[in-house]
């Protein structure tokens, strides 16, 4: 029996499975080693998984996650450990959960489409070559907070139809002092902006709407996928903006001639399949 973890910085997809098949799915708070400590990690187990677990004896535990840089192991291993009987700990990022969950043990081009965004090229077995996302504000080109970047620029610049700037302020109840404010000055703008991007999608039919993302979309395809071998090898996507925005990320592959592979919002079923 093992344990399987897709976590990221606001939540953790926990899955005991056995012999392939899921037996149990659990939720915690977002575990991320950038942002949290060890004993603030340790405590989310004991306190929120465990009770929530029909047992805590595992023959491994996997555990991919935003913030899990090969410096970030140790701690990571030492905080799933602690309250936890496991024979094998394995820690990895959320982009080769990505690459194992849409993949599995085939070569290709694996992208994350989130709150942030990534790449890589997988060779059936490791990442063999990634392209840095940057953050939002040197790269992270299609994800949902640079999506709300650049609504609100254009809606705060009148660069939007009439009659859209006033219907998003009411909406998320905002003022321009207001974003400002949350971008500026408060932590995590990047979570604020993302959470502004479902109006988008709501107001997809709009043309001006339409080719802002279609346009972020291509910038990332041509930043950062045309770096691999992107005619030889199939595009999969990952993630709630690649799958929420499906129909339009479909259209911006076909404009850069690439090959699409498949389209999910979570890798957990995949990630089953491949350590089976």
């Amino acid at each position: 029996m093992i344990l399987l973890a897709d976590g990221g910085s606001t939540k953790t997809e926990w899955c005991v499975a056995e012999n392939g098949k899921q037996m149990q799915r659990i939720t915690t708070k977002g575990m991320n080693p950038y942002f949290q400590s060890e004993e603030e990690i340790s405590n989310e187990i004991l306190t929120v998984l465990i009770p929530e677990l029909t047992t805590t004896t595992f023959d491994a535990l996997y555990f991919y996650g935003a913030g899990c840089v090969p410096e970030k192991y140790p701690m990571m291993e030492r905080a799933l450990g602690k309250h936890l009987d496991v024979k094998k700990i394995e820690v990895n990022s959320d982009m080769l959960a990505a690459a194992r969950g849409l993949s599995g043990r085939n070569p290709g081009i694996v992208c994350i489409l989130g709150t942030g965004s990534n790449s890589c090229f997988y060779d059936g077995e490791q990442m063999a070559a990634n392209v840095p996302a940057l953050g939002f504000i040197l790269g992270d080109e299609g994800s949902g907070a640079v999506l709300g970047k650049l609504l609100v620029g254009d809606m705060l610049k009148n660069q939007l139809p009439a009659g859209l700037k006033e219907k998003f302020l009411e909406q998320y109840d905002l003022t321009q002092a207001a974003i400002i404010e949350r971008v500026y000055r408060q932590p995590f703008p990047n979570r604020f902006l993302a959470s502004l991007s479902p109006f988008l999608v709501q107001n997809i039919e709009v043309p001006e709407i339409r080719a802002l993302v279609l346009n972020a979309f291509k910038a990332f395809l041509n930043r950062n996928v045309k770096q691999y071998d992107y005619k030889n090898n199939k595009v999969h996507f990952i993630g709630s903006v690649a799958y929420h925005y499906k129909e339009v990320l479909e259209e911006a592959i076909r404009e850069c001639g690439m090959l699409l592979g498949t389209i999910v919002q979570a890798p957990m079923e995949g990630l089953v399949k491949y350590h089976a």
